[in-house]
């Protein structure tokens, strides 16, 4: 007699598993690029903050605003994505079941996160085109190609850290109050890291306590690519791997409680 136990679970082949984190990759970026409430206010705020201070009114000030400004929402703009798409939404579904669902169907455990990152990741690719687009174009920044494509690496991959904070935030936080307390995160860490106003006009205090944040880090790597940096270019990449390690490790072992 054949028995429950006796019955052999399907093991999915590797084509199958790959192709299962292509399909919810595919998912996820189509799903967030058709939403307007999400992808108009990620693209629309760095790009009209550029227009108005960085080609309007930059040159009155400095002829290297249009380029510092570019560093600075440049790396404004990659921290929603990750803020906003994996800590809101991560935090609603949490709430509405959809966690769980995923978690009950038969794909890689990993593919639901990795399609999050992968549609962080297109969407900082899209925030970092716009605005090389406008700073070239309009702004009149002359950047030699080798510069282009490194402010176009740098502010990509600048999104995984704060994917991985969206990650722990998404584990923090309900569902309902998920938006805001994902900008009380987003808004104060841009201004205290120097995104909207130079470090060198702030308090000193706030120059002190500006490296314990990630945007600050990424920022100065954006700056050192457009050719404004200060240096230490390394120690900054330490540091947004080490934020990185230290919250995906907290969101995983609070994530294995709703599993």
């Amino acid at each position: 007699m054949t028995t429950i136990d006796s019955v052999a679970t399907p093991v999915m082949t590797t084509p199958q598993v790959i192709n299962a984190y292509v399909q919810e990759a595919r998912a996820e970026c189509l799903r967030y690029l058709r939403n307007p409430g999400f992808l108009l206010p990620t693209l629309l705020f760095p790009s009209v903050f550029y227009l108005m201070f960085g080609i309007f009114l930059a040159h009155a000030n400095s002829a290297d605003a249009p380029r510092y400004l570019l560093a600075s929402y440049g790396t404004f703009g990659v921290m929603a994505p990750g803020l906003f798409g994996f800590g809101v939404s991560l935090a609603l579904e949490r709430d509405t079941g959809l966690l769980t669902l995923k978690r009950a169907l038969p794909m890689p455990p990993g593919a639901y996160l990795l399609g999050k990152m992968c549609m962080a990741l297109l969407v900082a690719a899209i925030v970092a085109v716009l605005l090389l687009c406008m700073a070239i174009f309009l702004a009149g920044v002359h950047l030699p190609a080798s510069r282009v494509g490194t402010f176009f690496v740098v502010e990509v991959l600048g999104v995984l850290p704060f994917v991985a904070l969206g990650l722990l935030l998404g584990t923090l936080v309900k569902g309902q109050g998920a938006p805001g307390i994902v900008n009380l995160v987003y808004l104060p860490m841009a201004f205290l890291s120097g995104l909207w106003f130079p470090l060198s006009v702030m308090p000193s205090f706030l120059q002190s306590i500006a490296p314990i944040w990630p945007a600050y880090h990424l920022d100065q790597l954006a700056l050192s690519a457009v050719g404004l940096g200060q240096g230490r270019e390394g120690m900054h990449v330490a540091a947004l791997l080490g934020y990185t390690v230290v919250f995906v490790t907290i969101a995983a072992r609070r994530l294995r409680r709703y599993g």
